[in-house]
């Protein structure tokens, strides 16, 4: 089986006040399906240039990146964006109720979120059911994070991106978040994780790939 995505020779620059940055620099990779993929970096390599890349908020200056053996541009976004789903580093709940922020990504699809469904994904956050009718407004930074991950599972996308999702969480909350990430991917799904814990990445990844002064570096096996 070919790999599921393909970066071949992508470049990607900004020009800033100083000069021209460049965080990504020709780099090629492949990803296969069902494997969770740990990237790691120093602040400022890219990483979180890679995911924008990868659903399409951006464009690579130079290269190409294909899902599927399909080029990105070829994809309508909004459908990549549902295939490869994106989870933010600063969760952004913009309804008033947990259950509203867990219904919205479906009924944009014209489909009806069930209540059993939005238990399940908030149960595999670490969160119970009474949550649903929950002010967003008056949760913490990390049930905030918790419930935008359950949010992107409510699409069960074949692909999830997510950018440091434990940073802001306790230590049994990291542990609950991790076991999901392993579940997903344990389902034939595909997990991409931006990462600083080395030690994270030993617990979860099957691949730890470096991300160093534009270079992506692919391959550690993990285990």
């Amino acid at each position: 089986m070919g790999a599921l995505i393909r970066i071949d020779a992508v470049t990607k620059r900004y020009r800033g006040a100083h000069g021209t940055v460049t965080p990504l620099n020709r780099i090629s990779a492949e990803i296969p399906q069902g494997r969770l993929v740990v990237f790691m970096g120093p602040s400022g390599t890219g990483k979180s240039t890679l995911f924008r890349l990868l659903n399409r908020l951006e464009n690579p200056d130079e290269g190409e990146i294909t899902y599927r053996g399909i080029p990105l541009t070829k994809w309508d976004p909004v459908r990549l964006r549902r295939e490869m789903h994106y989870v933010h580093q600063t969760p952004i709940l913009f309804l008033d109720t947990v259950e509203e922020n867990l219904s919205y990504p479906l009924s944009l699809q014209g489909e009806k979120a069930s209540t059993d469904r939005m238990r399940e994904v908030l149960e595999q956050v670490g969160l119970p059911e009474s949550f649903l009718k929950r002010p967003v407004d008056g949760l913490s930074g990390g049930e905030k994070q918790r419930v935008n991950l359950a949010r992107s599972l409510m699409l069960d996308p074949p692909v999830l991106m997510l950018d440091e999702p434990t940073s802001s969480l306790d230590p049994k909350s990291v542990e609950t978040v991790e076991k999901m990430m392993i579940r997903i991917r344990d389902l034939g799904r595909t997990v991409l994780l931006i990462s600083h814990d080395r030690e994270q990445a030993e617990r979860v990844a099957d691949m730890l790939w470096k991300l160093e002064v534009g270079r992506l570096i692919p391959g550690e096996v993990m285990g």
